[in-house]
């Protein structure tokens, strides 16, 4: 008698497993936010702005692990890709654990993003195996909606840790949470990629995989739209405890202001879901961006009769407004990258996940390090950044062929 076969996760569960498997970077980024001005007295760091590297540093190692991951997955497999990735996160949370300096401890979070971006970019490879298209799009939407869902409760769980131990404790949360998740990874999800569709690895063929996105103008083109989206936000999350917490002196109340921030995000990404099947992925993504540099440019005019710092009220308005425009633009310019890439999803998922965090770190530290205790920069940087990705995808809508726009849009 043959052993009865476990059946698969069905959507519901799908959609939460890649959700909780991708959450790590949110969950490292977002529990340590109401620590961090805890963490720069603790360990002595000169300079408020230079705690925001706790956060740009997890990123920078996601950007560097997308490299390796997406090949990885297409040789061994998606499931021995990921646990490589959770052990490398374990081992980054114990360093931070242990952490005694600002430098060691953006050492651990380093080892936290080359780790956390296994996870990150091969359950998309994972979904692309799966769905394609607007099915795709659907999928990433509901998982991004669990995934930026995530800073609504993280922050106020690190609130909830520090005022009952201290800033260590986050590390201890996040260990025993990631090993839930991979047990209950490994015993849920068969593998997706069998052993006769893996390619055997080769110099010649990984440069040859690279060499074929990167020569796909197009889908390069919405990676450096999702860059440019990405970096503005980055900047938000490295500042906007600063603007909070500290410049209008919200405290311990923080996290619960950034809850409601956070909740913009993971409703217009659960409502993603269902306009995308509607009206298509390009029309969502063009106006999002507009409507998100519009709102920034009506925001800094506002802001010479409100002053430089403007109330609370106005500033929790705007952001919220905008993280809703935001919401809609991840999961679908993400979509529109991979398309064309279904027979080398891995590798595929790994270059634009490289170039588009990379790009992003580098505007999000820039956007961060210009915070001058106003609200200002995060202002002009959310009317820069999106309006440049407005007029990239434009010029991608405008240069694809109509049977590639009918079946992307």
């Amino acid at each position: 008698m043959k052993p009865a076969v476990k059946p698969e996760p069905g959507f519901t569960e799908f959609v939460a497993l890649m959700a909780s498997v991708t959450c790590f970077v949110a969950m490292a980024i977002d529990l340590m936010l109401p620590a961090l001005s805890l963490i720069g007295d603790d360990l002595n760091v000169a300079r408020a702005n230079d705690t925001q590297l706790i956060i740009t540093t997890i990123f920078l190692g996601v950007a560097f692990g997308q490299a390796l991951y997406g090949p990885l997955s297409d040789v061994i497999g998606r499931k021995p890709a990921i646990y490589f990735g959770f052990g490398v996160f374990l081992i980054g949370t114990l360093v931070c654990l242990i952490a005694g300096s600002l430098e060691m401890l953006l050492l651990g979070r380093l080892l936290q993003g080359l780790g956390a971006a296994g996870p990150r970019i091969v359950t998309i490879a994972i979904i692309r195996d799966k769905h394609e298209g607007r099915a795709m799009a659907r999928v990433l939407s509901l998982v991004m909606t669990v995934f930026i869902l995530v800073p609504v409760i993280a922050p106020i769980i690190g609130q909830g840790i520090l005022m009952l131990s201290g800033w260590r404790m986050i590390f201890i949360f996040l260990l025993l949470m990631a090993l839930l998740v991979l047990l209950w990874f490994g015993i849920r999800l068969p593998e997706t990629l069998p052993a006769e569709k893996r390619n055997g690895f080769s110099w010649e063929r990984l440069g040859s995989s690279f060499k074929e996105v990167l020569k796909h103008r197009t889908a390069m083109a919405y990676v450096l739209a999702l860059g440019l989206v990405f970096g503005s936000f980055l900047g938000f999350l490295s500042s906007i405890q600063q603007v909070l917490q500290e410049l209008y002196q919200l405290g311990a109340a923080f996290p619960f202001y950034f809850a409601i921030l956070a909740m913009g995000v993971g409703a217009s990404n659960f409502m993603n879901s269902s306009l995308v099947m509607r009206f298509g992925m390009k029309p969502l993504v063009m106006g999002a961006q507009l409507g998100t540099a519009g709102l920034s440019l009506l925001a800094l005019v506002a802001c010479f009769w409100l002053g430089a710092v403007p109330p609370l009220w106005f500033v929790m308005i705007y952001f919220l407004l905008l993280l809703l425009g935001v919401g809609l633009l991840f999961g679908n310019l993400n979509a529109l990258a991979m398309e064309p890439f279904g027979h080398i999803a891995g590798m595929a998922s790994s270059c634009v996940g490289v170039i588009s965090t990379l790009l992003a770190v580098i505007l999000g530290m820039l956007l961060g390090q210009a915070y001058n205790e106003t609200p200002i920069p995060l202002i002009v940087g959310f009317l820069i950044l999106p309006g440049l990705s407005y007029l990239i995808t434009r010029w991608a809508v405008a240069r694809a062929p109509a049977c590639e726009t009918a079946k992307e849009s």
